[in-house]
């Protein structure tokens, strides 16, 4: 089959490359896709140059354990393992599989879902990841309620543009921080207001019951300034070196969280098939839909990690395969 393969750590044009590998095998309980739209976002450009370099410790010091890449993915199922009760080939799904990147993928059964009715298979790819760690953030971090203020930097990616949607879905009065010529974007995705990340202090439109950060540029103590007495400061992002990139900054915000009036928590991602399933109600709800920036075939990967780090994207950039 055809893949993208990462040959080490480096600028993306350096280390990937269009190649023939063998198939995935497939275990007892997984499933072989035929891939027909992956996903790609901001931090894979990181990722490839092996940011930060803690992270090297599971993903292989010199070079990737695991030289496909890619986690999201649409498709078909090509066949299952004999332990697999509840799929068939033929079956058109979405998920996360490892090397998603490529013509074929393996995934545990409970990694995937139906494909969505009404959505395409580029914008079924750019949802699990992005779409689970918004819900994680706003519903257990930020346990956002009905009414709640929420505050969400970074709207109109790939992971915000999900949030402020989930967020509204959840009952919350959304304020998006994005650049000028998004705001119509975040606003069209049922956020209240939309403000300007250049000029403008959030502090000043406060207080809010959750703060999600995607970005982690602002300086946690304005950050705190603008959470309500009983607020959540959800982080998701960290902005940082290459050693440890934004580790630093949560383990900071652990560190202020006695000594301000809300709370300052880091995200930490699970990829849980119950939080997918939620996803798809809100979908099949109508509240929540994926915005899908632009697609790349396969061989242009290289230019979609490009696009990305240039912050052209709003939303998500699938790779059709």
């Amino acid at each position: 089959m055809k893949a993208i393969v990462q040959s080490g750590y480096g600028a993306p044009d350096e280390v990937l490359a269009l190649r023939d590998v063998e198939q995935p095998p497939v275990g007892h309980n997984q499933v072989l896709v035929r891939v027909a739209a992956s996903a790609v976002a901001g931090d894979d450009w990181h990722l490839m140059r092996g940011w930060p370099w803690v992270a090297r410790l599971a993903t292989g010091l010199r070079r990737p354990r695991h030289p496909v890449p890619g986690r999201e993915v649409a498709g078909q199922v090509e066949a299952v393992g004999a332990g697999v009760t509840g799929l068939r080939p033929g079956d058109q799904v979405f998920g996360w599989a490892a090397g998603a990147l490529a013509q074929y993928a393996a995934a545990d059964e409970n990694a995937l879902a139906p494909l969505p009715v009404g959505l395409t298979p580029e914008e079924a790819a750019v949802t699990p990841i992005s779409a689970l760690t918004a819900l994680q953030a706003l519903r257990d971090v930020g346990r956002t309620r009905p009414g709640d203020r929420v505050l969400v930097i970074g709207a109109s990616g790939g992971v915000g543009s999900f949030a402020v949607q989930i967020a509204v879905a959840l009952g919350a009065r959304v304020t998006g921080v994005a650049s000028a010529g998004n705001h119509d974007l975040v606003r069209s995705l049922g956020a209240e207001r939309a403000i300007d990340y250049t000029g403008d202090d959030p502090a000043g439109h406060g207080p809010y019951e959750v703060i999600v950060d995607l970005v982690g540029v602002q300086p946690l103590r304005r950050l705190a300034r603008a959470l309500a007495p009983d607020g959540t400061l959800v982080m998701v992002a960290g902005s940082g070196g290459r050693v440890l990139k934004g580790t630093q900054r949560f383990l900071a915000g652990l560190v202020m969280s006695p000594f301000i009036r809300g709370r300052m928590r880091p995200l930490i991602h699970q990829d849980r098939r119950e939080d997918l399933d939620a996803v798809i109600s809100m979908i099949a709800a109508g509240s929540v839909r994926p915005v899908l920036s632009a697609t790349y075939p396969l061989e242009g990967v290289v230019e979609a990690i490009r696009h990305f780090a240039a912050g052209h994207a709003r939303g998500k950039v699938a790779i059709t395969i």
